[in-house]
């Protein structure tokens, strides 16, 4: 299944980059991570930070969209 970016956060200096079928690895224009965006099962979006250990992910939420997904990694 494939997405279409929303246009509200094309432009504003993040960049998604698809990994595998259902996960984006979610930057800033200077390239620095901001987190993860996964494709759950029934149309929904879970948001994840990579623990400062780096051997773990720290869920921030699920979303209905992938732009609300994005957004809660942006402003988070």
């Amino acid at each position: 299944m494939s997405i279409t970016l929303p246009v509200a956060a094309r432009g504003t200096g993040i960049a998604f980059v698809q990994l595998n079928n259902g996960l984006w690895r979610i930057t800033r224009s200077s390239g620095a991570v901001l987190g993860y965006v996964e494709q759950l099962p029934g149309e929904r979006y879970g948001a994840k930070r990579l623990a400062s250990s780096g051997r773990s992910f720290l869920p921030l939420g699920e979303f209905r969209s992938f732009g609300d997904a994005v957004d809660c990694l942006r402003f988070g």
